[in-house]
């Protein structure tokens, strides 16, 4: 029997039109209107058609976008200038740094910098350190892992006491994402590269959450019977039966797992839509805080 096929699209979809209601009414009833600054520093083509994107959802909900686009070679200085200037902006209730940045900038200095209440992408390192603690909340979650949460939860999962294990420990989804489910009673296991027997630690979980950046890695004799797989990789192959000669596949092996798996995500499909959902959700969440007088305007 085939996996339950959560449909990343449609979820996202429903959750735009529920941000795009709040946004109108918080427009007729406060005057405000949520607004997210996106910074893009150089001309990398993946980033920059990121940011585009987000800036269409961005329209398509009635959140302000604002685009700033500094040169490869910009000084540290300049860009720590921008976000300060972006801090003190009204008009904007979330700062997008879009990373990577270039090598010669101090990336974790840029990050702190932004504004708490600013903090979109959730890596500011008080939001971080919130969430790594027991009891405490941060202001904003990284949106790739809460996306992942949103989609667990879709799919009706059963967080306390599951076993799950996260494929990957980067600061953007592995690690983020394994607070989250221990927030949520979830017994987790964080595997790495030198995580011996990886396919019998995997095949252990109720949730498997796959975000180690390896084309469909994840096998259908990793994965236990019946368990909930959530795909965040996106990998780009080598594909001479298309048009473009390439395709886009996730971390699993889909046409493998969805034969064993409980319930799956496709890549792409999945949580990419979800993760720019998330942003929308937290630049939103910008703007509730200061109509209810949390931080000032």
């Amino acid at each position: 029997m085939s996996a339950t096929i959560i449909d990343g699209k449609a979820i996202a979809a429903r959750i735009q039109d529920e941000i795009a209601e709040t946004v109108q009414k918080m427009q007729a009833q406060h005057g405000i209107v949520p607004g997210l600054a996106a910074v893009l520093v150089g001309e990398d083509p993946a980033s920059a058609q990121y940011v585009r994107m987000k800036r269409k959802r961005c329209e398509k909900v009635g959140i302000a976008s604002f685009g700033h686009t500094l040169s490869e070679d910009a000084s540290q200085e300049e860009v720590e200038a921008l976000v300060k200037q972006l801090n003190a902006d009204p008009q904007v209730h979330g700062i997008l740094v879009q990373l990577p940045l270039p090598d010669h900038l101090d990336e974790e200095k840029v990050l702190s910098l932004i504004s708490l209440h600013k903090d979109v992408d959730g890596f500011h390192p008080i939001n971080i350190g919130r969430l790594a603690m027991k009891g405490r909340d941060p202001l904003f979650v990284p949106c790739t892992p809460y996306g992942v949460i949103v989609l667990l939860e879709e799919a009706g999962v059963e967080f306390s006491g599951a076993e799950a294990v996260v494929l990957g420990r980067s600061n953007i989804v592995g690690l983020p994402g394994a607070f989250l489910l221990i927030h949520r009673n979830a017994t987790v296991t964080v595997c790495h590269s030198r995580t011996k027997d990886l396919p019998g630690v995997c095949s252990k979980a109720d949730i498997l959450v796959a975000a180690v950046g390896r084309a469909e890695m994840v096998k259908a004799d990793w994965v236990k019977p019946g368990a909930t797989v959530i795909d965040v990789g996106s990998n780009r192959v080598d594909d001479p039966s298309t048009e473009k000669g390439y395709r886009w596949v996730g971390d699993v092996d889909f046409d493998d797992v969805k034969e064993v798996a409980g319930a799956l995500t496709p890549s792409p499909g999945g949580v990419g839509p979800l993760t720019i959902a998330m942003l929308l959700k937290n630049t939103l969440r910008g703007a509730e805080l200061v109509v209810s007088g949390q931080v000032a305007s």
